[in-house]
């Protein structure tokens, strides 16, 4: 068999399955995109359904007091509350204030590590969302000397 009548042959079996259903036509991740294109971590929140937010400290953000390189900061969020099922890394001056979303279960433990552009020096907040609606949050300003979302 040639190169050519194989790529043919491929196509045609591709095609089928396509037809058939038994393939997917897009892969996409599902999220909110409201919560992702909100500007508020107030706004953030309402998006995801989740009520408004209670300081706690069950809830833990890993941050730089001072981001050296605004275009790569680490950020950690952690929690030990129970009946999680969801953490949120927000960053309130960026363009967008939802920098990650983490859905939690059963075998997920409550603890993320991530790294984000930061535009500007802001309030980070790691949020954590339980199966009721209730928010828990820690917050930490970060302070950003270079680079960033603006430059």
């Amino acid at each position: 068999m040639k190169r050519r009548d194989a790529l043919k042959n491929s196509a045609a079996v591709f095609g089928m399955l396509m037809a058939a259903g038994l393939l997917p036509q897009a892969s996409h991740a599902a999220y909110n995109k409201p919560a992702f294109d909100a500007k508020t971590v107030a706004e953030v929140l309402k998006a995801l359904g989740a009520s408004a937010p209670a300081e706690s400290k069950d809830v833990t953000l890993t941050a730089p007091d001072i981001a050296e390189n605004g275009a790569v900061v680490p950020l950690g969020a952690a929690t030990t509350l129970p009946n999680v099922k969801q953490m949120l890394v927000l960053v309130e001056k960026n363009p967008n204030t939802l920098v990650a979303s983490f859905a939690i279960n059963d075998a997920v433990e409550a603890n993320f590590l991530t790294r984000a552009k930061l535009g500007q020096s802001s309030d980070v907040y790691a949020v954590a969302i339980t199966n009721d609606g209730k928010a828990f949050y820690a917050k930490k300003e970060v302070k950003v000397t270079l680079g960033g979302c603006g430059g």
